[in-house]
């Protein structure tokens, strides 16, 4: 991409998971241990991304309860009964709770998402995860462990289902006819007769179509065969990347591999103070009460203004990035009050919007609302 076709914007999103990502966070002072599994924790970390009008709010999930040699923060809630919880009292950030597909129904999967774009008015987005592990599998019982091309197969069979489930439901499929009691069109609603390697779906949803039509898809590339599910599928990518130059190779090849444009993410790590030693210090700390846990993606410690210049640097093939906290809340906080008004002041994220506007998830990241699959062309043109 030449500097001529970068965006003008950075898109910039956040994944909140517990205390924040490193495990040990929750040790640190601040970190209000005993509300991680309260709503009152989930509505104050939102309301900080609703103001600070971030793009998107990711809620991590898993089937899995991370070992004691892995972690000593346990437990976790549903993303999307969280995601769910949060849309009423949010106004303008989209909300992508993850949902693992590996051993779940994409029917199940379809409606939460839709019910979630319902609550939040437009503003629901869906991030594919698969569950690689035996405890997975076991805490099911329904099959074992698959391996990583399967994987994500599958999960591509279960995007493909859940956007045909979506587009079940023609927009004008609900006509509440109180004269005749006619509540539905039966018309415009279709089987989706979907048959694949790892589902067969008659459908339809028993949801309306969502307000977005197809809430966005989410899709982490972490290895070749993430990569071509996100080639093939995604709207937005979060690419994990050792470095900006690798995360840059990793854009050419989505988007070589989709034959399309789509917006493409890098994964961050961050921790942030108003000090940079005061940032490398509490980095430090966390790794002696809980070692042995390297950096999942590229990792930034340091202070707003040093975050924000590393943003404004990011080679070209890069949207914007997903920073995901060490810890929480103290580097969302300074991320919402310093980063994002610096990166404002460079002209690299939109003004502070007026009180009460909002919009669609994908309009703010630009995108159509599709058409659904099934409606019938019309007289004058398509539906």
């Amino acid at each position: 991409m030449s500097p001529s076709t970068r965006p003008t914007l950075l898109r910039l999103g956040v994944e909140l998971d517990g205390a924040g990502r490193h495990p040990a966070a929750w040790r640190l002072p601040g970190a209000r241990p005993a509300e991680l599994f309260t709503a009152a924790h989930w509505r104050r970390l939102a309301a900080t991304a609703d103001a600070a009008d971030l793009d998107l709010l990711v809620v991590p999930d898993s089937h899995r309860l991370a070992s004691e040699r892995e972690a000593d923060q346990r437990g976790r809630l549903d993303a999307v009964a969280v995601a769910a919880h949060l849309a009423p009292l949010t106004a303008r950030t989209g909300l992508v709770p993850a949902v693992p597909v590996t051993h779940t129904e994409p029917f199940h999967t379809s409606k939460a998402i839709a019910t979630l774009d319902f609550t939040s008015l437009g503003r629901a987005g869906w991030q594919v995860e698969v569950a690689t592990t035996a405890e997975e599998a076991d805490a099911f019982g329904r099959k074992g462990v698959q391996a990583g091309g399967e994987l994500w197969r599958e999960a591509a069979e279960t995007v493909d289902v859940v956007r045909r489930l979506w587009d079940s439901w023609e927009d004008d499929a609900v006509v509440r006819d109180v004269a005749t009691g006619r509540y539905v069109d039966r018309g415009k609603l279709h089987h989706v007769d979907f048959r694949g390697e790892h589902f067969s779906v008659k459908g339809p949803s028993i949801t309306p179509r969502p307000p977005q039509g197809q809430p966005p898809v989410v899709v982490p590339v972490r290895d070749e065969a993430s990569l071509a599910v996100a080639a093939a599928h995604a709207d937005v990518a979060r690419v994990q990347a050792p470095d900006e130059a690798s995360a840059a190779e990793r854009a050419r090849q989505l988007r070589a591999a989709a034959g399309r444009d789509l917006l493409v993410l890098l994964d961050v790590e961050v921790l942030l103070r108003p000090d940079a030693a005061a940032a490398l210090e509490t980095a430090a700390h966390l790794d002696e009460l809980s070692p042995g846990h390297p950096p999942r993606c590229l990792r930034h410690l340091g202070t707003p203004d040093s975050l924000a210049q590393a943003l404004a640097q990011l080679p070209d093939g890069l949207d914007g990035a997903v920073l995901a906290p060490l810890d929480l809340p103290a580097t969302l906080d300074l991320l919402a009050t310093d980063v994002v008004p610096l990166l404002r002041a460079r002209g690299l994220r939109p003004p502070a919007p007026p009180a009460g506007a909002a919009g669609t998830l994908r309009g703010r990241f630009g995108l159509p609302r599709p058409t659904s699959r099934y409606a019938r062309p019309v007289a004058g043109g398509t539906r």
